[in-house]
């Protein structure tokens, strides 16, 4: 046995202790964790004691559920460099650069939208959303109120009523968006209201 693998032996020796310390902080039961996992209460059990080796595909659901950093459930080293370098994700005509890179907590986004949607599609998810204003006009479109942000403005409001953002005819937008874990659901259209 190298040197190497003591250390990885030592590491995912502590993980077992660690994942039952981070789950009794919180206060949640193994039938609780099970539940918001998917993972048995018996291999949750093995996985406290040290009768079962991690894995990421276990490990990746349970650093969801508790919302913290994989790193935290194994105990890796803390990185000298703390800047996030993540690649811009595109999608529906918006450039988004992830500014957090903690799965399962707060996200945040800079996001940059060239061109305007021709007509708002509102949508609907869990959570609670926060947009700013960093230059060009952004229109929100949010339940019945069809506002402009400008520069330096910003927003809050409950996911859960109809909402639609985007940049104005007069250019492109550069905001920051900010949504806690619900918000990572995928979006679920809004019902347009029967006319009556």
């Amino acid at each position: 046995m190298t040197e190497d693998d003591d250390r990885i032996d030592a590491v995912l020796n502590e993980v077992g202790p660690r994942l039952r310390r981070v789950r009794r902080d919180r206060g949640v039961t193994l039938a609780e964790l099970s539940a918001a996992t998917g993972i048995s209460v018996s291999t949750l059990s093995r996985l406290e004691s040290g009768q079962r080796k991690p894995s990421l595909e276990l490990l990746l659901p349970l650093a969801r559920a508790h919302q913290v950093p994989l790193d935290e459930l194994v105990g890796a080293p803390a990185v000298g460099d703390p800047r996030v370098k993540a690649r811009p994700i595109v999608r529906h005509g918006r450039t988004m650069y992830p500014l957090t890179r903690q799965p399962g907590g707060l996200q945040a986004y800079k996001v940059i939208q060239e061109k305007p949607t021709e007509t708002p599609e509102p949508r609907v998810h869990e959570g609670y959303e926060w947009l700013y204003v960093l230059s060009g006009k952004l229109r929100l479109v949010l339940g019945e109120h069809d506002v402009v942000l400008t520069a330096g403005e910003a927003a809050e409001f409950d996911t859960r009523v109809p909402h639609w953002f985007g940049p104005t005819a007069e250019g492109p937008v550069e905001f920051l968006s900010l949504f806690g874990p619900q918000g990572e659901r995928m979006h679920v259209r809004a019902r347009p209201k029967k006319s009556g």
